[in-house]
């Protein structure tokens, strides 16, 4: 069985995961989308100049929407990180709304039918805005949320006590922007809560909270744009959809609770979500989850 991605967006972030896609042999069909056809067959033939030299051949296809009909998934990374000069995602939105009508008007046409993993920020806007005008499932429409920011959160911990960051579990929680939280209560060093191990240290938990945040600006202010540490996320979101692994991951899906999407654990297979996940949080995290779900609203309708 042969595996189809699309990647609608050929950007720092598009290409990056289409390098990766391809270098790690999960793809055997790749089709890539973008305004700039100068750039995506550019990439295109760059892609295919290294295959000779890679273990496994992926076959691309450009601009070509019709190609998504049979596609797994489709990834959206479009967008103008240049918009945010002042850190906030939403000032995104108005330009990324307007890319959105013809294209989903185009997947829609394709007949694709599989699922939607959205990227373009701000993330749990536009993914709502995908699931509404292309209809699909909300189960099949999911956004990366905080599954980076989450993993920002376990480097800067396993920094803190000298391990690898698969040794540290735990949650970012809420909007993918300046309303997310890391719910402490959910994180576990070497299975040891962390607000424990934090009673005999000489730092508070909010100066892990000064570092993560710190971590994301260095990387944006230092090359204006992140790729690396969010086009990983994505292909995790990627595998464990394929291989119907059933991952529970802190994406961005519809919370009916809250009415908006946002992101919390949940299990990620083959149909998408695939199953909920009830986090046993503090109140002070549940009201943080709650004005976190109300800024994503109220910033959506502005």
């Amino acid at each position: 069985m042969t595996t189809k991605i699309g990647i609608i967006g050929d950007g720092h972030v598009g290409c990056t995961v289409a390098h990766e896609l391809i270098v790690s042999g999960l793809v055997d069909d790749l089709v890539m989308i973008d305004l700039n056809e100068g750039k995506v067959n550019a990439d295109a033939v760059d892609f295919e100049d290294a295959m000779a030299n890679l273990p496994n051949h992926v076959n691309i296809t450009v601009n070509d929407y019709s190609a998504l009909k049979d596609a797994e998934i489709v990834i959206s990374t479009l967008g103008k990180i240049s918009l945010e000069s002042k850190g906030d995602r939403f000032q995104e939105l108005e330009y990324n709304k307007k890319q959105l009508q013809p294209i989903t008007e185009s997947i829609k046409k394709s007949g694709f039918n599989g699922i939607l993993l959205v990227i373009s920020n701000p993330v749990d806007a536009i993914t709502n805005l995908y699931q509404q005008l292309t209809g699909l499932l909300k189960e099949r429409v999911i956004g990366t949320g905080t599954l980076l920011d989450t993993a920002r959160m376990k480097k800067v911990v396993a920094h803190k006590f000298d391990v690898d960051p698969r040794s540290v579990s735990g949650f970012a929680l809420g909007e993918h922007g300046n309303s997310q939280f890391t719910a402490w209560s959910t994180v576990k060093v070497l299975e040891k809560p962390i607000s424990e191990l934090a009673k005999s240290a000489s730092w508070e938990l909010t100066d892990l909270e000064d570092e993560i945040v710190r971590g994301g600006q260095t990387v944006f202010m230092g090359k204006h744009y992140t790729n690396y540490g969010v086009s990983a996320a994505v292909v995790r979101i990627a595998r464990a959809i394929l291989t119907d692994s059933r991952t529970e991951l802190p994406v961005s899906s519809y919370q009916e609770k809250y009415g908006t999407y946002m992101s919390y654990p949940a299990i990620v297979g083959r149909c998408g979500i695939v199953a909920r996940v009830e986090l046993n949080l503090t109140p002070d995290e549940e009201s943080l989850l709650q004005k976190s779900a109300e800024t994503i609203k109220e910033k959506s309708q502005a």
